[in-house]
């Protein structure tokens, strides 16, 4: 049956990420999808449709989004869906949204990095929050629009210029890393992917995705050679997509999957369930990286602690060293765009 498509959470700690994609319980929100004719925004708006925890469905994307809400407003479930096309429609998408994600810009292809992205992408990430900022400035922001790394930097800014930022309230949305590095541990191990939880730390590129093998629940161990190969697999599955779908996109159902998984996670935080935990790529003082991906407790208000790093080992301590020098360029290389951006 389709209520199965949401697994129940599991137990929750610094070291075990709590699932939070249950969708038994009821809710009001408000949720809206910006770049949702996409090849993520597509298959997002549907597992968000098939929730109880969304009242309200607004889709906006600059074509089609009439034809996609047309459809998913066919399906049995209560969440009303109401497309918006273009510009001059987006104030009214936005308007009372309880919850922001953004897929929208354009996708990898063979050879590119996320970081290749940025030119197209940043603008978009722009020129879309500064409208939530106007017309949903308490809204939940999660951003999908890679590079993540720079596109959460430029929201900042972006919010800071309409004087409205609350860093509790802007996500990155890293999940898809966090599940990538479930399956695989499970896959390795012969164990039952959703009872496994695998932290996974830093950014979301390359070397700066850090998974913290050492804290995964249940506890598991790999000889050096298979967790290297392991890290490497988990830092690059996104391109190991992209290039299966040779030239077609890159990783759109997963990451589908990935964000309405951190979507119900917010709802049911927000909603008032204790112990929602997630990791996400956030404002943080955690490492000398302004923004850091690391579990986070979820409340009503956005975040309500950050979890930190808890213990590692060497062989993690010096992944992060690793990616210091990438993070920083990244989030600077976001926050001089958004400066400058008009």
């Amino acid at each position: 049956m389709l209520s199965r498509i949401a697994r129940p959470a599991a137990a929750a700690g610094t070291g075990a990420l709590r699932r939070g994609i249950a969708t038994s319980a009821q809710s009001n929100a408000k949720v809206a999808v910006l770049g949702a004719s996409g090849g993520i925004g597509q298959p997002l708006s549907l597992l968000l449709k098939n929730s109880p925890l969304v009242s309200k469905l607004s889709l906006y994307d600059i074509a089609h989004t009439p034809g996609v809400a047309a459809d998913l407003s066919h399906i049995e479930t209560k969440a009303n869906v109401k497309g918006f096309m273009g510009p001059v429609q987006l104030a009214e998408c936005l308007k009372d949204c309880n919850v922001v994600v953004i897929p929208a810009g354009v996708p990898r292809k063979p050879g590119m990095t996320r970081d290749d992205l940025f030119n197209t992408n940043a603008s978009i990430v722009a020129t879309l929050t500064s409208a939530c900022a106007k017309h949903c400035p308490e809204a939940m922001i999660c951003i999908i629009s890679n590079p993540v790394n720079s596109t959460i930097p430029i929201t900042s800014e972006v919010f800071k210029k309409h004087g409205v930022y609350n860093p509790k309230k802007i996500f990155g949305v890293t999940t898809l890393d966090i599940v990538r590095a479930n399956t695989f541990v499970a896959e390795l191990k012969g164990l039952d992917p959703a009872q496994v939880s695998v932290p996974v730390i830093g950014g979301h590129a390359g070397k700066t995705i850090i998974p913290l093998i050492s804290q995964c629940t249940p506890k598991v161990d790999f000889p050096q050679d298979q967790l290297v190969k392991l890290t490497g697999r988990i830092q690059e599955a996104g391109t190991e997509v992209v290039q299966a779908k040779a030239g077609a996109g890159s990783a759109t159902l997963s990451m589908a999957y990935a964000g309405a998984r951190f979507v119900f996670s917010l709802l049911n935080a927000i909603n008032g369930k204790e112990g929602v935990i997630e990791c996400a790529f956030v404002r943080s003082d955690e490492t000398e990286s302004p923004y850091f991906s690391t579990p986070l407790l979820l409340g009503k208000n956005g975040i309500e602690k950050n979890l930190g790093i808890g213990k590692i080992t060497p062989f993690e301590q010096k992944m992060v060293a690793d990616a210091m020098s990438e993070l920083k360029t990244s989030i600077k290389k976001g926050e001089e765009f958004a400066k400058n951006f008009k």
